[in-house]
């Protein structure tokens, strides 16, 4: 075993130097290279920076005995959209219209989407703004799901679809309506 160094002979740590002037080297990642997040003042906003923020969200449920086919079409939807809730399925005796409401606001969602199969054939797909908004009805003549097609990739897995509407969504007010319900 050796000696023990006495304190004044022990080595000194070289003291670190730092200029006020030199900037922070950036910090690397996977991806490249990530700057440092600016520090925002609490009472600077910019309301260039701030944008448009969409905070309706939508539930998007459907009722018992609904086939394995519209279920996998109610999830594809919910892929697509960026601000929705899925629920269980809901089962009310009564008027399904107060069961749906209750549930909406449960959730603390804006609007709900309802696929309702009637005599396992028949799927209804009901649109409506809660708790006293618009309702629309649809009837689903043919139903073709992602796991259907062949090849596909998932290029279209993160990005937001691009809806249009003709010209005759503007000529009367019912149209207006539906349109207005869609986009939002």
């Amino acid at each position: 075993m050796g000696k023990k160094r006495k304190q004044s002979e022990r080595a000194a740590p070289a003291a670190v130097v730092e200029e006020e002037n030199v900037e922070e080297r950036p910090k690397r990642t996977l991806f490249g290279f990530k700057d440092k997040p600016e520090e925002k003042k609490e009472g600077d906003e910019n309301p260039q920076t701030v944008g448009f923020r969409n905070k309706e969200k939508v539930l998007v449920t459907c009722s018992r005995r609904i086939s394995y086919r519209y279920r996998h079409l109610m999830l594809n939807l919910v892929d697509l959209l960026p601000h929705c809730k899925k629920d269980n399925k809901v089962e009310a005796k009564g008027s399904k219209g107060a069961a749906l409401n209750e549930l909406v606001e449960l959730k603390s969602c804006s609007s709900c989407l309802f696929f309702e199969c009637r005599k396992g054939k028949d799927l209804y797909m009901w649109m409506s703004k809660c708790p006293n908004g618009p309702s629309v009805k649809f009837l689903v003549n043919a139903v073709h799901t992602m796991e259907e097609l062949k090849l596909t990739g998932n290029h279209l897995k993160g990005s937001r679809p691009i809806l249009t509407f003709s010209s005759d969504f503007d000529k009367s007010p019912h149209w207006q309506l539906l349109k207005e319900m869609i986009t939002q």
